[in-house]
């Protein structure tokens, strides 16, 4: 008997395991709801990017030579116009006092040229042929100026100098007596007062950016802190990195005084694309996108209830509701796969 009761007993049990299953309006789905309520919603892009500078410059030799001068040190601060290297300007001062010769010679014969035809001149009697002497002098002589105003350009490139003020962040060759040509001595400068974040927008994203928009930025070296920015130039054209279009996009940073932003820093910037305050919001996930957007909601009888809606800004996460919803109502935020109108779900 005791045995039989048992075995009813465990019958019955999953009899009414079975109709509780079968009862659920909602299966094994787990169903969550939550309320319409007032928000301030944030539209945001975050973009990957690094730290650049508006003003560095990559100086050069213009000719080979031998490297007799280095005044400066990777991580010297230097003056506009400062110099900061030079080559051997024996050879170079040598050819311009060859030149000065060459020109004082030309100048003398041009001036004899002169004084020969000074009495043709005079009384108007020079020919074509004379006409063609005094002019080929003239030629000659404005060639002997040419010769040394290059020969004292030669000495005055010889000397490297800045055109901007900066920190020196690298040098080729910082020892002097070594000759080099303009491929292997390099000296690069970058004022770290002119930094600012490039950040790359994918050409798909471009149309949402515009100059004023505000930005918050996280640097790798400074995982713990964000600087606030704002966009003050978008490239007119498009760049290609790592075999994607995207347009180079300055967002300014905060003042560098400490210089703690440094170039070839990483990070990301999130940029604010739009704001709403005090609207009407629900969870994204809660939003079936079809011809119609439509959410589902929880009637007085506890049934789902299919709602058209019409939406205005959206966020990762939330959706503005401008039509079709209340502040309060009660919707569906998850388990909506699958539900059927005037489907029970408590």
């Amino acid at each position: 008997m005791k045995k039989k009761l048992i075995i009813l007993s465990i019958i019955a049990f999953s009899l009414l395991t079975g109709a509780l299953v079968f009862r659920s309006p909602i299966g094994a789905q787990e169903i969550a709801t939550g309320r319409v309520e007032r928000k301030n919603l944030t539209e945001k892009l975050t973009v990957s990017g690094e730290v650049n500078a508006e003003e560095k410059a990559s100086l050069k030799f213009q000719t080979s030579g031998l490297l007799s001068w280095v005044g400066v040190k990777e991580g010297d601060w230097v003056k506009k116009g400062q110099a900061i290297a030079s080559l051997d300007q024996r050879e170079l001062k040598k050819r311009l006092e060859k030149e000065l010769n060459d020109y004082m010679t030309v100048r003398w014969d041009f001036e004899q040229t002169h004084e020969d035809y000074k009495d043709y001149k005079d009384r108007y009697l020079l020919t074509d042929e004379m006409k063609r002497i005094l002019e080929k002098a003239q030629f000659g002589l404005s060639n002997a100026v040419i010769d040394v105003e290059l020969a004292d350009l030669a000495i005055k490139y010889a000397t490297i100098t800045t055109p901007i003020a900066g920190l020196v962040t690298h040098i080729d060759t910082p020892l002097a007596g070594i000759n080099i040509t303009p491929a292997t001595a390099t000296f690069e400068i970058v004022n770290p007062d002119s930094v600012y974040f490039e950040a790359r927008i994918d050409e798909l994203e471009i149309g949402k950016i515009r100059e004023g928009q505000t930005a918050i930025i996280t640097l790798d070296s400074y995982p713990e802190k964000t600087f606030a920015g704002e966009i003050t130039a978008i490239d007119f054209a498009v760049s290609t990195v790592g075999g994607s279009k995207v347009f180079l996009t300055k967002i300014s940073l905060p003042q560098n005084s400490d210089r703690q932003f440094r170039l070839g820093m990483g990070g990301d910037a999130e940029i604010i694309l739009n704001e709403k305050e005090n609207v009407l919001a629900i969870p994204a996930e809660a939003l079936v996108r079809r011809e119609k957007n439509f959410v589902w909601v929880v009637d007085s009888e506890g049934k789902a209830r299919r709602k058209e809606v019409e939406v205005g800004l959206e966020t990762d996460e939330e959706i503005e509701i401008v039509g079709g919803l209340e502040e309060g109502t009660e919707i569906i935020t998850k388990g909506i796969t699958g539900l059927k109108e005037g489907q029970k779900i408590r």
